[in-house]
């Protein structure tokens, strides 16, 4: 390893410190962010010639320009996406469209909303997906749960059960659907093998975490349902249909077109936009103006939209250098062949880094077989889904879900490490035990 590599992973690493330790030095981790995707860069800008061999001059400088420009691509496709669906649960939200969710899930007793939170999180991840599920449901924890304390659990819990149910959907995460079109696994072979594991890590730290919560919920004054009363029932129903069946619209959307999912989402939130302003225009109302799409832009958390961005240039500054590739293949070498120590690893190391850049690593460095563990739907590629997908939960900036309600709810690195951390891994190797004997006892006797 050269020098210049050993010092883009210092940057990557001291900036990852320093995004832990954001709760002790009080700054803003988007800034930490940032500046370590920068700093990775500028290194690389010493010698890229060293990762880009054959090329000098000119050529090289237009090499490595493609490069960044096809990484920000891909960061920004997932960026415009979580943009677009954010507005969209909020417009769906303001206009009184989750209410009827949000009083399904309304519940006096503390654990027993843990459960509904759990499992209703848990169906919409792999029906939508994980990102767009954690959004909605931050959201109506905010309108049922008042303690911060508690809901710092329940958003916790939301991260875990949004990670397990996308695990074993082909649409529910971004790495099945690599894996799906990558043709690794079929739908039907990942619901089917992955479904019971994924219960079992959301239900294992479930059940822990209810542990610390005790006695009744404070009701919480929900103010914004007064103006619901703007629209009339049939309108809030054709906004929450359109802005959720727009939602589960997307995949079919990828499907058909083989566009990014990033324009599905443009594409709902332009009909949910032209469809509110012809409501709101007829309105007289002065207070309809709050709850249009161009009102709702404005209030986007840019924060965690700039600590998006820079997490992820910065890994896929370590994707060039091919820091993760060479991992991979070293986990592959001290585990001598054993894909249950492989992708266990690699779930583990999917909530250090981005999980998309392992998992398309593991898709170059190893070919579909024939026969065998790595066969399509074999144990290796079903393991990859499953431990890319739920390994992600062990931190906090883990998985796009987790960054999305650590910036809404303000969560800290540290806190999330000490009191969840050990719990989801608990979770996450149950469900690896339970797949081990469906595969050993009953699919493959």
């Amino acid at each position: 390893m050269s020098l210049l590599t050993i010092a883009i992973l210092v940057v990557f690493f001291t900036g990852y410190a320093c995004i832990a330790l954001e709760s002790f030095t009080k700054v803003n981790k988007a800034a930490i962010a940032l500046l370590m995707f920068v700093g990775c860069w500028t290194l690389f800008m010493i010698d890229p010639g060293a990762y880009m061999p054959g090329l000098s001059g000119a050529a090289l400088h237009h090499a490595v320009t493609d490069a960044i420009e096809h990484h920000l691509g891909e960061t920004g496709t997932t960026l415009f996406f979580l943009m677009g669906a954010m507005t969209i649960v909020e417009v769906v939200d303001q206009n009184g469209g989750f209410n009827f969710v949000r009083d399904t899930l309304r519940t006096t007793g503390k654990r027993q909303l843990m459960w509904r939170i759990a499992g209703m999180t848990f169906i919409l991840s792999a029906v939508l997906d994980n990102l767009t599920t954690s959004i909605v449901m931050v959201l109506l924890l905010r309108k049922l749960v008042q303690d911060r304390a508690d809901r710092l659990i329940y958003a916790a819990m939301i991260v875990i059960a949004a990670n397990s149910g996308g695990a074993f959907s082909p649409i529910g995460d971004v790495t099945t659907i690599m894996l799906w079109n990558g043709g690794m696994i079929t739908a039907w072979g990942v619901i089917q093998e992955l479904i019971l594991p994924s219960i079992v890590s959301m239900v294992v730290p479930a059940l822990i975490l209810q542990r610390s919560l005790k006695g009744e919920l404070v009701p919480v004054e929900n103010k914004s349902d007064e103006l619901v009363d703007e629209l009339t029932a049939k309108e809030r129903r054709t906004i929450f249909y359109l802005g959720v069946g727009g939602l589960i619209f997307v995949p079919i959307f990828k499907t058909v077109t083989h566009l990014p999912p990033f324009m599905g989402i443009m594409l709902v939130l332009g009909a949910l936009w032209l469809v509110t302003e012809v409501f709101y225009g007829q309105k007289k109302k002065t207070t309809s103006t709050k709850k249009r799409v161009s009102r709702m832009l404005s209030r986007i958390d840019m924060s965690t939209i700039m600590f998006f961005l820079g997490i992820l240039m910065a890994v896929s500054c370590l994707q060039q250098i091919g820091v993760l590739t060479e991992m991979g293949k070293w986990l592959n070498d001290v585990s001598g062949n054993n894909h249950y120590i492989v992708t266990g690893a690699i779930g583990v190391i999917s909530s250090i880094v981005d999980n998309v850049p392992l998992v398309a690593g593991c898709m170059h460095m190893y070919p579909i077989m024939p026969t065998g563990d790595m066969a399509v739907d074999g144990i290796f590629w079903q393991l990859l889904a499953y431990c890319a997908g739920v390994g992600g939960s062990m931190l906090i900036i883990g998985s796009a879900a987790g960054v999305v309600v650590m910036g809404l709810e303000n969560i800290s690195f540290g806190w999330y490490m000490k009191r969840i951390t050990w719990i989801v891994f608990v979770g996450y190797l149950a469900g690896m035990v339970c797949y081990w004997l469906l595969r050993t006892f009953i699919i493959a006797p």
